[in-house]
């Protein structure tokens, strides 16, 4: 095999990425315009009927935005090691880098980045992404890498997850992810719902919604572990293995689950001991505002007086008489 330029010929040089999924920056972007917007308007909302608003619009933004980003999110699972590794397939180079495996729900991301980034002449800062849901074809995804001449390490690790693979993990992650996006998607549009009642002043029923929807996560929490937990297959880069474990997304997902739990348990039990509490948080307490607009209502004193006047029988009348001028 013979140099061209100091490189070999069918390796294209390293790939650049997007610094960041556009995807999570859409949604976040929305969800922060939403409640922008609404800080606007607060200082229209007149007493302690402020404060709870505030907070239920929070609390209800931010479950909605996660059970919504973490579809899309692929730190589900993650896992970082570094090593002295070849680079490229027929050459003896050893480069020093970190390599990372990002599993999440529609497929995997595998990173190479170099310490230092710049070694043999080269850009060692690689973020590949292997599509497995469905719809996608994993086994083309990894074919169409081996003919781009990608590094080595990223061949090898993203070879562990075909369905070729002695490792036998690549359906296990394809249904798992598959239902627990399924159960996500029922999970946000229950939150819709739950949003909608309340709005409505259907408190019991938007708490039954929450509570669905809290069970809903976890139940996608559920299938992603099952498929976690039949990971058995060693990622081996010389001395050291690559291992992972759950991701960042994982722990968001159960905060929102946890939190719709908490929440939809509190409206059901204060709407079942202290109604009227549970009406004060969601702003429904009318009592006074019924009779301040009673007292404003009810005709003056004056107005009541003139009203007996007008009803003064025709015959106690004082009679006018008129003068021919």
């Amino acid at each position: 095999m013979t140099l061209w330029n100091g490189s070999y010929p069918f390796y294209p040089g390293a790939n650049a990425y997007f610094p960041f999924d556009t995807s999570r920056a859409v949604i976040v972007t929305i969800f922060l315009s939403m409640l922008a917007t609404s800080i606007i308007i607060l200082p229209g909302i007149r007493g302690r009927g402020r404060l709870f608003w505030f907070l239920r619009l929070v609390l209800g933004l931010f479950m909605g935005a996660v059970i919504l980003t973490v579809q899309f999110t692929r730190d589900w699972e993650t896992g970082w090691v570094q090593a002295n590794t070849s680079y490229k397939s027929f050459s003896p180079a050893q480069v020093n880098a970190d390599i990372g495996l990002h599993i999440g729900l529609a497929g995997v991301n595998i990173t190479l980045r170099g310490n230092p980034v710049r070694q043999i002449n080269e850009t060692i800062d690689y973020n590949e992404h292997f599509p497995w849901n469905f719809g996608a074809d994993y086994d083309h995804s990894y074919s169409q890498g081996l003919q781009k001449g990608l590094p080595s390490p990223i061949l090898y690790v993203a070879e562990k997850f075909t369905a070729q693979s002695p490792c036998a993990v690549h359906r296990q992650y394809r249904i798992a992810g598959h239902y627990a996006s399924a159960m996500l998607w029922l999970a946000f549009c229950t939150w819709l719902v739950s949003i909608l009642l309340f709005s409505m002043s259907i408190l019991l029923y938007g708490g039954h919604m929450l509570l669905l929807t809290a069970t809903l996560i976890f139940f996608s929490l559920i299938f992603f572990s099952t498929a976690r937990n039949t990971l058995k297959c060693p990622i081996h880069f010389g001395s050291v293995s690559l291992r992972t474990d759950y991701g960042e997304s994982f722990w968001l997902t159960l905060g929102a689950g946890l939190l719709c739990l908490l929440l939809g348990l509190g409206i059901v039990i204060l709407n079942s001991l202290q109604p009227e509490k549970l009406k004060l948080i969601f702003s429904l307490d009318k009592s006074s505002k019924e009779e301040m607009w009673n007292k404003s209502c009810l005709p003056a004193e004056p107005s009541c007086s003139a009203q007996d006047e007008l009803m003064v029988p025709l015959g106690e009348l004082c009679h006018v008489t008129a003068t021919k001028l």
